[in-house]
């Protein structure tokens, strides 16, 4: 799933906090490369890709400034951090990141003013073909042992918003109660969510989901569906062993729909559904901005599964 940190990647960061270094001796105690606030006061937040971003707004509210690293439309596995960004990780309060998403982010972020919101709640382990699929290390997270796409559990993400809310009490402590009353609504609206989607796929002819690529470990887990997925990384071609695999298995179970992502090339899952007699339905992971938001994305995920699995009312 994860795109590997290349050599260029390193090199370019290297030479960019090398400038950085440069002119922070150059320049006074009051530099902008040491502030951790924005010219308004407010305590600058980095989130290192959408979900977290939307996370980080709604507990940050009027009291915090949010910077998103990866632009919409953009995989985040392929960031490449530019000058600017780095010297905004540096300035922050806050980096707000998943470890395992985005190595660029991995080696940059400062452990003291950093936040990985995997620490806060219970992880899964990785996709259950990843030794197959070339392991780890070929994704460049090798020592990630566990799947990282822990926002599409809304109580896990309800987990998070909590916890968040009491890392930017620490750093703004001015602030601090205005930061855990709105953690605490955001977690309440995700649990909210997380109930609306429980109760939407209780009753499911089929709790099977074949997808083009696992990520959707975290809702398998937390809504009692069975993820199959085509392969661990969207851009790595799937063995003709698994895709054979796959087929059989949709088959057997009576698999009406392969999940295809909006930034990721359908043809695999359409040469699977054509060979199981499927269709193909868009799931979104919400690795980049949707149309709307996380909670309007998520809703859209949860009519996609009604359909595809036969669930009813």
């Amino acid at each position: 799933m994860m795109s590997g940190f290349s050599r260029s990647s390193a090199v370019g960061l290297l030479a960019a906090a090398s400038l950085l270094t440069t002119a922070a001796c150059g320049s006074g105690s009051g530099s902008a490369e040491t502030s951790t606030t924005a010219s308004d006061g407010k305590p600058e937040v980095v989130a290192a890709f959408y979900p977290l971003q939307w996370l980080t707004e709604q507990v940050g509210g009027s009291d915090a400034t949010v910077t998103g690293l990866t632009a919409p439309g953009v995989e985040p596995h392929d960031l490449e951090l530019s000058i600017q960004q780095v010297t905004e990780l540096k300035k922050a309060a806050l980096t707000v990141y998943i470890k395992g998403i985005q190595p660029a982010v991995d080696d940059a972020v400062d452990p003291e003013t950093s936040f990985d919101a995997a620490t806060a709640v219970t992880t899964i382990p990785a996709g259950e073909h990843a030794e197959e699929e070339g392991g780890e290390e070929e994704h460049g997270h090798e020592e990630l042992s566990y799947d990282p796409h822990l926002w599409l559990d809304p109580s896990r993400l309800a987990t998070v918003a909590t916890k968040l809310g009491e890392r930017l009490a620490t750093a703004d402590p001015a602030h601090a109660q205005g930061f855990k009353d709105r953690a605490a609504k955001t977690a309440a609206t995700l649990g909210a969510l997380d109930q609306e989607i429980t109760q939407g796929l209780t009753t499911c002819k089929s709790r099977t989901l074949v997808t083009a690529h696992e990520a959707f470990g975290y809702l398998a887990d937390r809504y009692k569906l069975k993820q199959v997925g085509i392969t661990l990384d969207p851009e790595t071609e799937p063995s003709p062993t698994r895709l054979s695999e796959v087929a059989k298995l949709a088959k057997a179970e009576g698999v009406t729909t392969i999940f295809t992502e909006s930034l990721v090339s359908p043809k695999v899952a359409e040469v699977l559904a054509s060979q199981v007699g499927a269709k193909t339905a868009v799931l979104d992971p919400l690795e980049s901005k949707p149309s709307g938001d996380y909670l309007s994305a998520m809703r859209d995920n949860l009519k996609t599964l009604q359909t595809a699995l036969g669930c009813t009312a």
